[in-house]
């Protein structure tokens, strides 16, 4: 028998469902939630903390429910799961996917567009058990991400926001000064997006 090692794959779905080799690290979830409400993975670059947070997602994630069988069954968390699973609306944004390059206007467009996206692929997937429309605005994701914050206070679930590459995003900005501009200083500070 071959073993599939997923060397660069970080989608737990994909992983479990095409037959990958997987190491549990499910028995951390219990510890996880026992931790508290804010949580920050701070290890090295290709650690798996993307992969993590994709195991957490399915776990968490309410639309996954007929799944958690044959996604967590055979694991530590499987045999003797939290009350929480697949409990929750989750987000995920994924800072790296949003453009650090060019000037202020520029970034702050990426993110605001990062965003939507993901509150867009929130409504998509809870369309069914959202009681009301979530309002969006192209030029600010933060006017989308608060409303659909309430939109899923008034349901019965809570909503789990997972950030990865929470530093990339600041990173690329820092290692990309354009001359004469300091870009994560405006960012930052004062009135800057990421203050926000």
């Amino acid at each position: 028998m071959t073993i599939k090692f997923p060397y660069g794959i970080a989608d737990y779905h994909a992983l479990i469902t095409e037959g990958y080799f997987y190491v549990d690290r499910t028995r951390h979830v219990r510890a996880l939630e026992e931790a508290g409400k804010h949580l920050l993975f701070l290890r090295p670059r290709r650690f798996g903390k993307s992969l993590v947070l994709s195991m957490l997602e399915n776990y968490y994630d309410v639309a996954r429910a007929e799944d958690f069988e044959a996604l967590f069954g055979h694991l530590n968390i499987g045999k003797n799961p939290t009350p929480r699973h697949n409990q929750y609306f989750v987000m995920r944004w994924d800072f790296s996917m949003v453009a650090s390059h060019g000037d202020i206007k520029a970034i702050e467009s990426a993110l605001h567009d990062h965003i939507n996206a993901c509150v867009r692929s929130l409504v998509s997937r809870y369309r069914e058990r959202l009681p009301q429309a979530v309002e969006f605005k192209a030029d600010n994701g933060l006017v989308a991400f608060r409303s659909a914050v309430d939109a899923v206070a008034r349901t019965p679930y809570k909503l789990y926001l997972l950030i990865d590459e929470y530093d990339n995003f600041a990173n690329e900005v820092m290692a990309a000064q354009m001359k004469g501009q300091d870009r994560y200083a405006e960012l930052v500070h004062g009135e800057g997006i990421l203050k926000t």
